[in-house]
Parts: structure tokens; sequence; C-alpha cells
């Protein structure tokens, strides 16, 4: 590491412990076992970045917009389970990292956010390039931090990366003003933590778990809801254990796709807003819903007077206790570690009294599968995804954009591993696809990324793909190009009569083009024989891919739950 320039009348030993708190923070960052981190330089920032400089072990990559860099952290964190950090300067720098802290904090990801902020000696002035970003992230931090101190970097670096990584995971910010980060500061690693009354990982109570397993042995039709919760606990394992033990029918909130197996029995598919008819009607059915690690939002609930009217109980295991009875009155509260929970439940666990319930659920998947009118004229975004999940065997991981495409990724690519699907759930944050799965390759190596995109979310941060080209990342993205903003035309069709209203993305970029301009492949195919060609080629070609899959702007996406209706009021469309 360089010694900061106060250090250098010291004596040598003096010297050698002596350095800023840049050079702290960046230590501290190590110990924790940081692998790489996203940012973008600015004025607040440069001692930090000054002490990058000449140090091999530090590996910075540098996004082409802060938003393009804490979506990449995020898409880091989602797909490894490490924590993922990024950097920004103070003030603009700082404000274009909050879309992405609350996405994160809406779903649940670790995350450390590091901003600068401009010296303490002009807070509050309003200083050129001020903003008072611990104020403004507040409301989507798990905490927040404003270092006054450099001495009490390392403290705080192991903190928050110890809040943001244990129990309902989260974004945490660490705000350095300038001269903290140039204060020399005799430098010790961080002693072992001491968070006097953060208790993330409660003891599961084993009453309720065993109340839990009686409801089971009493009940003729239950169904699990499997959230996100699964996936960040590591709990995939301990699930499906439980659902064979039980033989209770899984459906699963858009980001528990993956926490079980899509091609097992058991499994109904995605719940809610764009879930299958099998899971929503088994849901409405149910004699007893257990809800893992979902929260019961409003796209897996839809009217929640009318969610779930005939079951007698629900249950919920989650490790949040303000998540219990917040959305959905709770009969049966098992708050824990969600793998922790399983674990005592599998060794108490019986079958449920379900046969005939199996049997109904069955017929329903096999009646009612998720399905489209095929065209061998046009290209159907449907075809798309369902050649994607051959091509790869499901082994991929994908991350998406927000829009129809997310929806039809999440219906027709059936995910076998946890961690396999990187997409924004609670927040829908349009840019979100194309950084994330930077992130996600970085983080995942030896693993296929494949990033599916609309036409207007690519259009969001599709800057990140000067990224791919210069690091080589060989990321496969994917532009469903319907021309037009796609969910919403849906929406505007019906529920607004057809009224449509600034939706034309007319005049968008010529994709093929765009990506060759920054130096990365492209390609385009507008029917099924061209897709096939060239999602072949894309697979074949090592490095960063582009292909543009020109596809009809008519096109819905069915099952459809409209706001305001339950569950099984469900649109399905030509097969209704």
């Amino acid at each position: 590491m360089k010694k900061s320039t106060a250090a250098h009348s010291e004596p040598a030993s003096q010297a050698e412990a002596t350095i800023t708190g840049s050079e702290a923070l960046l230590r501290s960052l190590l110990q924790e076992g940081v692998e790489c981190v996203f940012g973008y330089p600015g004025g607040s920032v440069l001692y930090i970045y000054d002490a990058m400089a000449g140090n091999p072990e530090f590996k910075h990559v540098l996004t082409r917009h802060e938003q393009g860099a804490i979506h990449a952290a995020d898409g880091y964190a989602r797909s490894t389970g490490k924590v993922g950090v990024c950097i920004a300067t103070s003030g603009p720098g700082a404000t274009n990292l909050i879309t992405g802290i609350a996405t994160a904090y809406m779903d649940s990801v670790p995350l450390v956010i590091i901003t600068g902020n401009v010296p303490t000696a002009v807070m509050g002035t309003d200083a050129f390039q001020e903003a008072d970003i611990f104020s403004m992230t507040m409301p989507i931090t798990k905490h927040n931090y404003l270092v006054l101190d450099a001495n009490d970097l390392p403290r705080i670096v192991r903190e928050a990366f110890h809040i943001a990584n244990t129990g309902r995971k989260g974004p945490v910010l660490i705000d350095i003003p300038k001269d903290v980060s140039n204060q020399t500061i005799r430098y010790e690693p961080s002693p072992s933590l001491n968070l006097r009354g953060y208790d993330p990982c409660p003891e599961p109570a084993t009453a309720e778990i065993d109340r839990l397993i009686r409801a089971i042995a009493e009940s003729e039709r239950p169904v699990l809801i499997a959230g996100g919760g699964v996936v960040y606990a590591n709990a995939a394992e301990e699930l499906l254990a439980f659902a064979n033990i039980t033989q209770v029918p899984v459906a699963a909130t858009l980001l528990g796709l993956g926490g079980f197996p899509g091609s097992h029995s058991l499994f109904l598919g995605m719940a809610g807003h764009h879930g299958t008819y099998a899971a929503n009607t088994a849901i409405q059915n149910a004699d007893l819903v257990i809800s893992i690690g979902s929260r019961f939002d409003d796209r897996v609930t839809m009217k929640v007077d009318g969610f779930a009217p005939k079951a007698r109980r629900i249950a919920h295991i989650d490790i949040d206790p303000a998540e219990i009875g917040k959305n959905v009155k709770t009969d049966i509260a098992c708050v824990g570690d969600i793998k922790a929970v399983l674990q005592y439940a599998n060794t108490i666990a019986v079958p449920a009294p379900c046969g005939r319930w199996l049997e109904e659920v069955q017929t329903n998947k096999r009646n009612y599968p998720l399905r489209y009118t095929d065209s061998d004229t046009e290209l159907k975004p449907q075809f798309v995804i369902e050649m994607i999940h051959e091509a790869t065997e499901g082994e991929a991981i994908v991350t998406t954009d927000v829009g129809q495409h997310q929806m039809w990724s999440a219906q027709f690519y059936k995910f076998k591993h946890p961690r396999s699907l990187i997409s924004s759930g609670g927040l829908g944050t349009m840019g979100f696809g194309l950084p994330s799965a930077i992130g996600a390759q970085i983080g995942n190596p030896d693993r296929i990324v494949v990033s599916v995109n609309g036409d207007g979310g690519m259009q969001m941060c599709a800057q990140e793909l000067a990224i791919c080209a210069i690091h080589q990342i060989p990321v496969k993205i994917v532009v469903i190009n319907n021309r037009v903003l796609g969910m919403v035309r849906q929406q505007q069709e019906l529920m607004y009569e057809s009224r449509y209203s600034q939706i034309d993305l007319a005049g968008s970029p010529d994709f093929v083009k765009l990506a060759e301009a920054y130096g990365v492949k492209g390609l385009r195919a507008s029917n099924k024989a061209e897709a096939i060609l060239a999602w072949q080629e894309a697979m074949r070609t090592p490095g960063p891919v582009l292909v543009e899959f020109v596809v009809s702007k008519d096109e819905n996406v069915y099952p459809m739950v409209l706001a305001g209706t339950p569950l099984n009021q469900m649109l399905l469309g030509d097969f209704e």
C-alpha cells in the first residue's frame, strides 16, 4: 500500500502503520474478501481512487454510469450470495445510485455502497456537488454511516458487511467526507464485532414449527409459496426435501424461481399477476397456505381480501418478524432463518393427506399449461425464451430487465438452480438487466450468463456495453424488440380501452449497429430460422454478443390477473 505524505517524516516502524483513511478503507474491504468493486470516480472520492493506484490486490471495474455500477454490484450479490460493493462520488454521483439502492432494498440484496462527500468544513453550506445522501437514503437502506473519523473506518466496514449480509439482507451505505478519506491514522484491523441489540438470526421457535407440521398432517389441500427468501437463505435443498416428505405442491414468486426445481412434479409454476393457472387456482382453493420467504406482496396476492378465501390457516416462515401479518393475516408464524426452520421441520415432517388434491392440481397443470399461438411467419417472444432454455439446458444465469420479456422469461425458462434468475422484483427497475448481467458474469466466470432485455430498458443502461467489450465479459445479450413499451401497451389495451398513450419506441437505435459501435458483436433475427441460427452463432462466439429478436408489438403476456381482482379471475388470452 502507498504511504500517505503525512507519514513521510515519521520513523520507519511508525510509517509502516500510518496510512490514510482511503488506504484503511481498501485494506478493510480486502479483509472482507471483496473480489471486485464497481464504481465511477469524482472529486470527493479521488483520495480513495488514488489509493487504488498501484495496488494490484484491488480490482475495480469502471462502469459508464453510477446506476450501472450499483446494478452490477447487485447482480454480483444476487448470483453469488456475497456482498456487492460500489463506489460513487458526492452529489450527482451519489444521487445516481438511489434507484439501485431502492432496488436492492426492496429485494433484500446485500450491498455496501461507498459514497464520497464534501469536506466536513463545508458540509451544510451547499458546497459544490454536495448532497445529503445520508438522509436521502435512510428510508431505502438497512443501515447508514456518516464517517467523521477515519479511525472508525475498519470497524464501520466490518459492521457494514455483517449487517448487509445477515438476517434480512439489504444495502448499507458508508458516506465518507473527502477530508476524512485523507486523514492519517495508525491502522489496526477491526476487532471482533459488538453490535449491541442487533440479533438478526433468532433461533426458530420449535413450538410454531410443530404447529405447522400438525397443520400439514390435517390438511387435504395444502400449497407452498416459495419466495426469494428461500434463495437468499441457501435453503433450496431443504425446501426440496420438505416438499418431497410432505407431498405439498409448490408455487413460486418471481424472485423465488430457481429455489425449487422447475421440472419437479410438485412444481406448479409462478404465482400471482402473471402466474400459471395451476398455481393461482391452487392458492385460491387451498385449505392451508404456507409462505416460505415470501412477503405476500400485492403482485402475488392481487386483491388481498380475495386471496386464498378457502384457507383455514395461513402459515408464514420468514426471518423478518415485521413481515408476519403485514399484508395477510397469519395463523402460524415461524420466525427465523429459513434454512434452520426447514432443517428442523424436516426431522418431524409427515405427508399431508392430500392425494385427491395432488390429482386435481396435476390435472390443472395438464389442462392449462403455459402456451401461446405459434407462427411460422413472425417471431414470437415466448419461442425465443424456450429456444434459449433448450440451448442452455436450463443451466444459465438469466438476468432480465423489466417488462413483458421479464414475465416471459419467468414463465418459459425452467430454472433448475437457485440464484439463476436475477431480476428486479419489488421496484421493477428498467435498466437493471444489462449491468446486473455484467456483475453476475464477473461473479460466476464459469457460468453462461444471458441478459434478456426489452428495447425500452435496454436503452437505459446501454452504455455498459463498453464494459463488456473492454473486459471481454462473455454475456449473451438478448433484446426482445417489439418497438413499443410492451407492458404499458398491454395494460392500456386491457384496462384503458386501448387508449394508447406515449408508448411508441419508433426511432430507437439499430441495436446491432449500437453493439458494434461499442465493439460488441451484433446479430438480428426476425423469424424462427434466423433466431435459431443467430443464437447458435452467439453461443459459439467467445466474448459478448448482442442478439436482437424482432417480434410483434401486439403480443401479450398471459395468464394475467387484472389489478383489483382475485387470483382466480385470470385472463388466458386466446385460450380463454
